[in-house]
């Protein structure tokens, strides 16, 4: 009965907003191949003046929260915007572009497992709408601008979306979004030129024409990083590497606890991997039919120091009913491990380090963490990730950090336990790697980088 309700009241609002919508001139959904593009994203918590400590608490915080969404039992929930303990935003990277013509800046949270590219309109009232420091996007000022109707194919890739009961010919598509903390969006799918940075190193930009997304006027959740919706990268049509027609998308994602902006490109630009003068190793992506927006991988078995983990295969393997299996995203900071498979890397660690584990002050941080002399970098087992087809030696960086507290110094393992069968290989451990998602060939490539000069 609850379920019934909520869907009558869904349709309820999605014609409301139809009444609030003036009958434009249907405009016909096309996009070319586009250019290599490049978008410049920036941590959540950059320019925020706060300590290591505090930053590296906040991303534990994120990883933990979004961890226990993304394990949802329902094993369909998205990866979202919304809040986490304390009220800190469950964001991580913010990419920045321009809507319409002239263009107007955005603000969009970097999602790598959901679709649906949306930012806050007006008019967006103060009791629906969620405050940002950029003007809310008005279209009337855009000369490109046109409302998608219900006959395109684009509304057709909704999960929610309503035409109302109205004969106004070819009517606006209105849409309901929802994530997997019941955070929302709703409002009206429009066609409108994007504007991005060239990928040439010209410092030009590259403006893409009828790229669709949502016009947010009712967003229901906690958005407290500035940004101004979400832009989809994950592997349904709505998403923008989907709508650019890219066969690649990549990132590079520098250190999180500095200043410097990390880079993401759509397409393949000729000088892909710069001077990485690393091995570049691949690995299949792994479809997951029950959950088409997350990027799976098969991830084989794990080595601390010399040790490989008896961990068997079928841990990490995808299970029929959509369970389990090894997920790489964006949004997690620290790697999450189910919970045998974390107590198997944390036994590891701790017969391999000679030092006294102190997990009093730092449990906010780590459920690992170590005791050192004040400002030592001691020696720790190198940390192993065995793909298939791939292997991933990260750097000590990539899976320690250390911080000061109370008069105490700490080195702590930047891996936590999870609730569920799944492993999310989070930001953290991609630091510094430039990651190359082939779509067309359903691979993922990663080669050690400097990021801050990509």
């Amino acid at each position: 009965m609850k379920q019934l309700q909520k869907m009558a009241l869904l349709q309820l609002l999605l014609e409301n907003i139809v009444l609030l919508l003036l009958p434009l001139l249907a405009l016909t959904f096309s996009c070319c191949d586009a250019a290599t593009l490049k978008l410049h994203a920036h941590h959540a918590d950059g320019g925020l003046s706060l300590s290591r400590r505090e930053l590296l608490h906040r991303m534990a915080a994120r990883s933990k929260a979004r961890a226990a969404r993304l394990l949802s039992a329902s094993g369909s929930a998205r990866v979202d915007p919304g809040p986490y303990a304390n009220g800190v935003p469950d964001t991580e990277y913010l990419v920045h572009l321009a809507i319409g013509t002239p263009p107007q800046p955005a603000q969009l949270i970097l999602d790598t497992g959901s679709d649906l590219v949306w930012t806050q309109c007006r008019p967006c009232p103060a009791t629906t709408c969620f405050s940002q420091a950029l003007p809310y996007l008005d279209l009337s000022n855009s000369s490109t601008f046109g409302v998608l109707p219900c006959n395109q194919p684009m509304c057709d890739n909704l999960a929610w979306s309503s035409c109302g009961k109205h004969s106004w010919g070819n009517q606006t598509c209105v849409y309901v979004y929802s994530y997997g903390d019941s955070s929302i969006t709703t409002g009206h799918l429009n066609a409108d030129t994007f504007t991005f940075a060239a990928a040439d190193g010209s410092g030009g930009q590259v403006s893409v024409p009828d790229l669709a997304f949502g016009c947010g006027l009712f967003n229901n959740g906690i958005f407290e990083s500035n940004e101004t919706g979400i832009a989809g990268f994950g592997r349904g049509a709505l998403s923008l590497p989907s709508q650019l027609k890219v066969d690649n998308f990549s990132y590079c994602f520098t250190d999180i606890t500095r200043p410097e902006p990390s880079s993401i490109l759509l397409g393949l630009p000729a000088n892909l991997y710069g001077d990485a003068g690393g091995v570049v190793q691949s690995t299949p992506l792994v479809q997951n039919f029950s959950s088409l927006e997350l990027y799976y991988l098969s991830l084989k078995g794990i080595t601390v120091g010399s040790t490989r983990l008896p961990i068997p295969e079928s841990t990490f393997a995808l299970k029929q009913d959509g369970t389990g299996g090894t997920i790489i995203d964006s949004g997690t900071g620290m790697t999450m491990l189910p919970q045998d498979v974390y107590k198997l890397v944390h036994d590891a660690f701790t017969a391999q380090v000679r030092l006294p584990v102190d997990n009093a002050t730092s449990s906010s941080l780590s459920q690992l963490c170590f005791s050192v002399p004040r400002r030592a970098k001691p020696d720790v087992p190198q940390l192993v990730l065995h793909f298939e087809g791939a292997t991933l030696a990260l750097p000590r960086e990539n899976y320690m950090f250390e911080f000061e507290d109370a008069g105490g110094s700490f080195t702590c393992l930047a891996i936590n336990a999870g609730d569920g069968l799944t492993t999310i290989i989070g930001n953290y451990q991609q630091q510094n790697l430039h990651v190359l998602y082939d779509l067309v060939g359903n691979m993922l490539s990663f080669v050690p980088a400097r990021c801050n000069r990509l």
